[in-house]
C-alpha cells in the first residue's frame, strides 16, 4: 500500500505540474520556485507533514518536498541554535539532495556525449 500511496501522491503532484505547463504560460522555471515554496508554506502551516505521513516518497521526492525540508530544517535549527538556525538550518537539512544531485549530474555528464536533437 506504501508503494501505491507513493505513486498517486507524487503522480498528482507531477500532474498538476502538467496542467499548469499547459493552462498557463507560466516558464517551468517559475513553476519549479512556486513548487519548492508551496512545499515550504504547507510545512510552516502544519499541513504537509500529513501529505508525507500519506503519501512517504512521493511526497518527499518532488520539488514540493525540498520546500518541506527546508522548512522542516529551519525550524529544527531554530529550536536548537536559536536566530542563527534561521539561516543555517535548511543548508544543513538539503546538504544530502544537493551533494547527490551535483555527483550524480557530474557523472551523467563525465559518462554521456551530448548531441544534437534531430
Amino acid at each position: 500500500m506504501e508503494y501505491l500511496n507513493a505513486f498517486l501522491c507524487g503522480g498528482l503532484l507531477c500532474a498538476v505540474g502538467q496542467i499548469i505547463i499547459d493552462k498557463t504560460a507560466l516558464t517551468p522555471a517559475r513553476i519549479l520556485a512556486g513548487y519548492v515554496v508551496a512545499g515550504v508554506l504547507l510545512q510552516a502551516v502544519g499541513v504537509y507533514q500529513y501529505l508525507v505521513d500519506w503519501g512517504g516518497a512521493g511526497a518527499t521526492v518532488p520539488l514540493t518536498g525540498f520546500g518541506y525540508t527546508l522548512a522542516r530544517g529551519v525550524a529544527k535549527a531554530v529550536e536548537e541554535q536559536g536566530l542563527l538556525g534561521a539561516l543555517t538550518g535548511g543548508l544543513s537539512a538539503t546538504a544530502g539532495g544537493i551533494t547527490a544531485a551535483t555527483f550524480f549530474g557530474l557523472l551523467a555528464a563525465l559518462l554521456f556525449r551530448p548531441g544534437e536533437k534531430r
